[in-house]
């Protein structure tokens, strides 16, 4: 029997959830440090919130009634699904304790809401706010995605990330000391970085108390700093990966990443009319499917090479 090739979100969700549970993004009306002016401006040279907001996701509306919309979107797809209420926008946890306790708290009351998934930075996140998340844990799941995009110095001041690599580092060991499920979002080919500091950042993300980690290609959308700059001519040889570089790397990346971490994704997809670059033409499912042929081919194994036919 073919073992498995790494541990995959849905294994992780399993162990958390005897039913189907879905994510639903809600826009909080949050922005980022690095936009109003509190770490910095311009934001990440990269991001555009519209390139993953969906239809029912706005901040005009209440987080409740953006749920609500959610929930209709899904209904019917499968019997006694639950959700889980997606902080997704911007930066999830900035603003005052008492405003994010309110909104929290919102989307935990919500009818078949079992858990909250809160996306933030490593430096917007205060120890007061771990206690009170590992309070509300007896209540419902909880998790927070970090966006640690990479932990090469260099390269975060490049995208204006504006906060260093130990930010997240004593973000994620902070956050395990209180039992909290964390996410660590690494975004692959960020200008100037080799393979080699990809993979260093793979390895330090394996030593670290992390549960699943998001990957992604880097993308080059429209209306973001990043596209401005090269269409400047400001970034001479910049290029993004081609499918079978970015097949290739993900194929190494399982090889070494700790199995004890869940894979989330490898790929992120943006409207068509908003991505400039790659436009590789092959959906997430059959990303998956190229990269397990490959894996198969290899006989890579849970982030470890088979030999003579043993692990």
């Amino acid at each position: 029997m073919q073992q498995q090739r790494y541990r995959t979100y849905s294994q992780f969700l399993n162990e958390h959830f005897s039913f189907r549970v879905q994510k639903l993004p809600v826009d909080a009306g949050f922005t980022c440090p690095n936009r109003d002016g509190t770490k910095g401006v311009g934001g990440c040279i990269y991001c555009n919130n519209q390139s993953f907001n969906t239809s029912y996701c706005h901040p005009s509306l209440s987080v409740r009634e953006q749920l609500e919309r959610g929930k209709q979107f899904f209904a019917g797809k499968y019997p006694g699904m639950k959700y889980l209420a997606y902080f997704q926008a911007h930066t999830g946890t900035h603003a005052s304790l008492d405003r994010l306790k309110s909104l929290y708290e919102e989307a935990a009351a919500v009818s078949d809401v079992v858990g909250i998934v809160i996306a933030t930075r490593p430096d917007c996140v205060q120890e007061e706010l771990l206690q009170y998340l590992h309070a509300l844990q007896r209540r419902c799941f909880v998790m927070i995605e970090y966006g640690v995009e990479t932990l090469c110095d260099s390269t975060l001041s490049a995208i204006n990330r504006c906060h260093d690599a130990a930010a997240s580092v004593a973000a994620i060991r902070l956050t395990a000391q209180y039992g909290i499920p964390q996410c660590a979002h690494l975004i692959l080919g960020l200008p100037g970085e080799s393979r080699g500091d990809m993979l260093s950042t793979v390895d330090a993300i394996s030593a670290l108390p992390v549960d699943v980690v998001k990957f992604h290609q880097l993308q080059v959308i429209r209306g973001t700093m990043l596209e401005r700059k090269i269409s400047a001519g400001e970034m001479p040889g910049f290029r993004c990966f081609t499918l079978e570089e970015y097949l290739d790397l993900c194929a190494e990346v399982i090889e070494r990443i700790s199995p004890s971490i869940a894979i989330e994704r490898f790929v992120s997809e943006s409207p068509s009319a908003l991505l400039v670059m790659p436009k590789w033409g092959v959906k997430p499912d059959k990303f998956k499917a190229m990269l397990h042929e490959i894996l198969a081919q290899r006989k890579i194994f849970q982030g470890k090479m088979q030999k003579n036919g043993k692990t």
